[in-house]
This record gives structure tokens, C-alpha cells and sequence, in this order.
């Protein structure tokens, strides 16, 4: 019997009990309740910094204590996930029927990669059943007016920092976002120009129980940590009263990570979530802020043209998971590759050399995580990483920047130029550098703003180095 059938049979039922809410001069701090009978009781907590100028009354502002459940359910699958109970039960708070689909629709497609990578045969009927038990809150028939600015969640990667710097103009009005803030995601809104009472943080801590039944042996992997960030975000902004959320995703993040299926490492990036939540805000929140993703018409090739543009976040952003603790560059993951081939055809080798601490494409340890970069080998690493066309794009530019400059090829592109991927790229056009996706939610002020700075890009030349 696999592991997942197993567990599920000896651990039936997994229970969203409840949530708590407790108040400091200063703060919201909210404990969450989750139990999977006989195994474990787990109790993750946020911490929320108050909005001094409107204060929540958190014992009757419905909309507040919604926002709170609701981030509780997407904070759940990642305990759901240590047993993959078939039977769920939601006695926090109350479900519509439309609602349940919504979360499993969410669950399931979030947990693509973590059913891959388990070898779990699964179905997004019957993987889970959800019953809300809880008591429904009386929200209200339209959404609260009053809102103002954008929140830019910051991660410390180059697109939010892309994101800041076409926002730049209405910076006077807009705040950074981080949970759980490190090095690179202070350091990008400091360097953008955004003082410490511009920049919220939040907190989350993970209850140490699962983390010691991973290390059990308990089932593992990738949950959809961007929609943790959507239901953050908006609670975030509904405490400050701030009118948008713009995200940094990209329509890269649109392209399933193992070819020919559904399996998306980004799921949560995706412009499938991004609609599916701009509606579910509107319908079951109701708050009044508007969520939408700025860099969504964009490639990653295009986000890497601007952001090499601007050499203020060259020093300080950091994308790679595997040397976050240490806010650096492991230089040998495949987010860490991807990033430097991306950027390759604008900067110069040695520019990159200084980002990263090594010249990545002659690392031939690297060259099977290149294949799966390139699509020579068929299936994506599991990370944020762009689409295929766009990384042998981006190399082929490299390729010809540095037979143009006269520089001998890496190891990595000396064996690309032997590959039918080359071959096949070799002499295309590059679409990328004029991409646009035309399907996006950006309110028509803020697709000016991307305009204008696509339109900066294009006269200044693709290429500053």
C-alpha cells in the first residue's frame, strides 16, 4: 500500500477547530487550531502590526474576522498535507457549496507538485471531501470605500523590485509588504526608497509539530505559499485601509513545469489563481481591495531587461530559497542558474560574476538542471523559473553578445551550441522583447505606468551593458 493510502486510512479526519485573536497596544495575533485526530494538535500563529489611524473593533467587524478564517483555510493544507485525510472539517467557520469547490480547486492544483513528486495518483473530487460546521458572519452587502495606495508584497527577488521601480511615481502613497522579513527583502525596499513606516512586515510562524513529523517521515513537499500571500496581503491591506495589492507575477508562471500536464511549481502564480481569487474577493470578502498581479502582461525575459536597468537592487536582491537563511546566492540550484541565464543577455559577464560570486554557465556541475531549463530534458526543475522559450532565447542573445565582445564560451554554452535546442533557436526571432499579454486584470492606471516603462526600455536600447 503507498504511504498516501495508508495514512489515509489510519488518519481519516483532519479538523480546522478554530482561531484565536488577541490584541497588544500594538499588534493582532492570531493562533490558528488544527488537529488530525490520535496523531497531533499543530497551532501557527501570525502577528499583524495595527493601523493606529483606524482601529479594528475585532469582536464586530465581520469583514476583519472573515479575513482571518479565511487565511486559516489556506494555512491549513500545509498540516492537511502530513496525511492527506480524505474527510476535512471546518468547525471555525461556515462554507458555501461554490466556496468548497473554490478550495479544493485551490488545494488540489497547489498540491500538483507535491502529488508528483510523492507519486500520488490523485483526484481533485475525491482527494478530499470539506464540511463547514462553523457559524456564517454577517458580511456586508457591498464592499467598505475609503481605501487608498498600493501594497507591493516584496520577496527580495528582481520582480518585485521591477514592480517598485514602475510604480516609482506614486511611491508617496504605496507601502512594501514582507512576511517574515530577511536581508534581500528590506534591503530592495531600501533601496527602492522607501523608509521603515512604509514598509509593513508580518510575521508567521510554522507550529514546530509538523516540522518534527517531516522529519518523521510524514508525507512532505510544495504547498501554494502565493496564495498564503494573497490572504496575508489583503488582510494587510484592509488593517491600513490601501486600495490595491499588486503582485509581481509574471506570465511565465502561466507554463506547467513538467511538459504535457497540468503540474505547475507556480500554480499559485499562475493567472488561473490570480482571477480565481481577484473573484473570490469580491464575492466571499468583500473588502474592497483590489488584487491584481502589475508584471502579469510580461516574460521574464522582459522583467529581466528592466530590472538590469536599475543597478540600485543589483547588490541586494536574492532569489534563491536555498541560501535564504544566509540571505546569498547558493550559486548551484536551478533558481540560482535560471536567474543568471535570464539577466545574461543585459549584463556583462563580469557584472554577473559580482551578483552572483561565479560565472554559473561554466559550472558543469549545473548542466543537468540546464537541460531541464533549456527543455532538452522534458521536466522543469521544481522552482519559480521561466518558460523554456525564454531561457534558450535569453542564450542565444548571450551567445551572440559574447562572440560580438570576442569572450570564449563557458562550458555550459559551449555544449548548448551542440544541442538540436540551439539548433532550433538559433536563428528565430526573439519574441520576447515585445511580448504582451493582453490577459490581465491591471486597472488601466497602472497598465500606463508598465506602458511607459516598457516604452523607457525599448528607447533606451535592451541592452545598458
Amino acid at each position: 500500500m503507498h504511504q498516501y493510502d495508508r495514512l489515509r486510512e489510519q488518519y481519516p479526519l483532519f479538523r480546522y477547530v478554530g482561531y484565536h485573536i488577541a490584541e497588544t497596544e500594538t499588534t493582532y495575533e492570531l493562533t490558528y487550531d488544527f488537529e488530525i485526530p490520535t496523531l497531533a494538535e499543530f497551532h501557527p500563529r501570525w502577528i499583524f502590526g495595527k493601523n493606529a489611524a483606524h482601529p479594528i473593533h475585532v469582536q464586530t467587524d465581520a469583514v476583519f474576522r472573515n479575513l482571518v478564517f479565511q487565511l486559516g483555510m489556506v494555512e491549513l493544507v500545509s498540516y492537511w498535507k502530513i496525511t492527506c485525510s480524505p474527510r476535512v472539517e471546518i468547525a471555525a467557520g461556515a462554507l458555501e457549496p461554490e466556496q468548497i469547490d473554490w478550495w479544493k480547486t485551490l488545494y488540489f492544483g497547489g498540491l500538483g507538485e507535491f502529488f508528483y513528486v510523492n507519486g500520488i495518483k490523485s483526484d481533485p473530487v475525491y482527494f478530499m471531501d470539506i464540511t463547514a460546521t462553523g457559524a456564517a458572519l454577517p458580511l456586508p452587502a457591498q464592499p467598505q470605500g475609503d481605501l487608498s495606495g498600493t501594497l507591493v508584497p516584496i520577496g527580495g527577488g528582481k520582480d518585485s523590485a521591477v514592480t517598485l521601480e514602475v510604480l516609482n511615481s506614486l511611491k508617496a502613497d504605496n507601502y512594501c509588504y514582507i512576511i517574515n522579513p530577511r536581508g534581500a527583502s528590506i534591503e530592495t525596499a531600501s533601496a527602492a526608497g522607501y523608509p521603515p513606516e512604509r514598509v509593513i512586515t508580518v510575521r508567521r510562524t510554522l507550529d514546530a509539530r509538523m516540522l518534527e513529523l517531516n522529519r518523521e517521515g510524514y508525507l512532505n513537499g510544495h504547498t501554494p505559499f502565493s496564495a498564503i500571500v494573497a490572504f496575508s496581503a489583503v488582510l494587510t491591506a484592509y488593517i491600513h485601509r490601501i486600495g490595491y495589492v499588486a503582485l509581481s507575477n509574471e506570465s511565465s508562471a502561466n507554463e506547467s513545469t513538467v511538459a504535457n500536464s497540468s503540474v505547475n511549481h507556480q500554480y499559485s502564480k499562475s493567472f488561473a489563481f490570480e482571477q480565481d481569487f481577484h473573484t473570490y474577493e469580491q464575492n466571499y470578502l468583500r473588502t474592497g481591495v483590489y488584487y491584481f498581479s502589475l508584471l502579469r502582461p510580461l516574460s521574464e525575459y522582459q522583467i529581466a531587461g528592466l530590472f538590469a536597468r536599475s543597478p540600485q537592487y543589483h547588490a541586494v536582491f536574492k532569489s534563491c530559497n536555498a541560501g535564504s537563511k544566509q540571505n546569498i546566492w547558493c550559486a548551484h540550484c536551478p533558481k540560482c542558474l535560471f536567474v543568471y541565464i535570464i539577466l545574461s543577455p543585459f549584463l556583462s559577464t563580469a557584472q554577473l560574476e559580482t551578483i552572483f560570486g561565479a560565472n554559473l554557465l561554466n559550472d558543469e556541475s549545473l548542466k543537468e538542471t540546464f537541460e531541464k531549463l533549456t527543455g532538452i530534458l522534458p521536466e522543469k526543475p521544481f522552482e519559480c523559473v521561466g518558460e523554456r522559450e525564454e531561457v534558450n532565447f535569453a542564450l542565444c542573445e548571450t551567445l551572440r553578445r559574447m562572440e560580438r565582445a570576442g569572450e570564449p564560451l563557458p562550458a555550459l554554452l559551449t555544449y548548448y551550441r551542440t544541442t538540436p535546442v540551439y539548433a532550433t533557436h538559433a536563428d528565430k526571432k526573439n519574441p520576447f522583447p515585445s511580448y504582451y499579454d493582453e490577459t490581465n486584470l491591471l486597472p488601466p492606471a497602472y497598465e500606463a505606468l508598465l506602458q511607459h516603462a516598457l516604452e523607457s526600455m525599448k528607447q533606451g536600447g535592451d541592452t545598458p551593458c
